[in-house]
Order: C-alpha cells, then structure tokens, then sequence
C-alpha cells in the first residue's frame, strides 16, 4: 500500500492507494501549530478506524506548498511509519518537460497535476484546481508543462470582501444564487459566484485560444469543483483526486 500526501494552504488530503486503487481517502484542516507526533498519532487513529495496519505502507509521497506543515508531517512519518517520504521537487522524475522560466517556482501540486492529466488525457489539456487559490495549468500535446495562470480562490475572495470593507457582511457561498440581487447578500453572492464563473471561463476561453492546439480537454478539482464546473461549459471533466493520482504516479516513477 501507498500513502499519498497533498499539503494545501487550507486543507491536508491523505489517500491509500491498494496498487492502482484509491482504496480509503481524508481530508484535514491544515493547522500550523500541529506537531509531528499529533500527525503520527491522528495517521494511527485514521488507519485504525480504517483497518489498515501501520506496517502495510510500504511507501510515501509527499507534496506540499506549505513547508513548514510539510516537516511537521515528514517528521510524524518518520517517527511513525518509520520511512523516509519521497517529496514532490527538484531532483524528482516527473517525465515531463517543464516549460517555465525557471521550473523551481512552478507549485509542487501543480507539477502533480500536469502528470496526471496527461497520464489520464495523452494530449493537450488544463487542470483547474479549485483551493484556496485558483491555478489554471497548460499541459502540451506531448504532455510538457506550459505554464498557466493564478487567481485567488472563491472563498478567499469572500473573505478579503467582508474584511475589508466596514458594512458588506461574510454570507455563505451558494450555487446558483439569483445574478440580479435583491438585498445585500443576495447581490454578493451572485457577484462572487457568477463573476467567480465568468473568471474561470473567460480565462479558459483566452487560455486555449493562446494555446493553438487543435484540442484541448478541460479537467477540474479541489473543493468547490463540483460547484462550479456544472456552469462553466469549457470543463470537460471533474475529478476530484486527480492530485493524489499524480502522487501516485510519480512515486511509481522515482520508485527503486
């Protein structure tokens, strides 16, 4: 069995892979104040309620855009599982070909990403990854990493609005509000949703258009995915663990 480790800026996503199956799957706020032993222990609780025992892992990927919380956790499965993780980065084997200006500052989950939408198109495509931010990626015909765009996520900009303004209100994030408000959380709600969507297909539309390729498909994940693709037509597909595939993939790769 393989743990996989996705660490975001808002949540921790934990996957078991049983060769190529995603056999048991978690999500955990991602806590800057954990210690390694509070992961090690919460690991132990997860495995336990699901009947894994500690000594099936026979290996670990990790990747992380947080590098702090990713020590904390190397150190918890360290201690724990009593293995040294592979970690998403320079000197890993991706068998991609990375397209920008300087390939250290393209983010961990989105080199992971890439993998897996080629892995899973062999073509063109672009991943959205709906977290805490957006971040829209180019994967070539030939499966290189392009390059792509960064825009903040949906729930952050709701809450840069409610904390910077005196009398706007943080209200609920829902689907498919009215787009012509009738009162003051009825009009931010269809301003974040449906600008939200404009965003992410007016990026798309300009993305594929630059792109020049005859085809491109469309994958989307992250949290608020499923929300959000049912109104954007450009996205082709929702798969809500394609970054733990990609871990999956790339341990597969680098493993000896």
């Amino acid at each position: 069995m393989l743990l996989v480790v996705d660490i975001g800026n808002t949540n921790v996503v934990l996957g078991v892979f049983d060769g190529q199956k995603l056999a048991h799957h978690w999500r955990m706020a991602t806590r800057a104040d954990q210690t390694g032993d509070e992961f090690g222990i919460f690991l132990a609780s997860l495995f336990q309620l699901a009947g894994i025992s500690l000594g099936e892992i026979e290996g670990v990927i990790i990747c992380s855009v947080v590098p702090p919380i990713q020590a904390t956790i190397v150190r918890g499965i360290r201690r724990y599982l009593g293995m040294n993780p592979l970690l998403v980065g320079p000197g890993l084997k991706t068998g991609i070909a990375i397209r920008y200006d300087n390939p250290r500052d393209v983010g961990a989950d989105r080199i992971v990403n890439a993998v897996a939408a080629y892995e899973l198109v062999k073509g063109a495509a672009i991943v959205v990854d709906f977290g805490t931010a957006t971040t829209f990626d180019l994967v070539g015909e030939n499966g290189d990493y392009l390059g792509g765009a960064i825009a903040p996520g949906l729930a952050l900009s709701m809450n840069a609005l409610s904390e910077k303004t005196a009398k706007l209100p943080r209200v609920e994030l829902v689907q498919r509000p009215p787009v012509v408000g009738r009162n003051t959380v009825d009009s931010i709600q269809s301003g974040m949703y449906w600008g939200y969507v404009g965003l992410v297909e007016g990026l798309l539309g300009r993305m594929i258009a630059e792109s020049g390729f005859a085809s491109v498909r469309v994958l989307a994940t992250g949290g608020l995915a499923r929300m959000l693709a049912t109104e954007c037509s450009t996205i082709a597909e929702v798969d809500e663990f394609l970054t733990l595939n990609g871990l999956r993939l790339l341990y597969e790769r680098n493993r000896q």
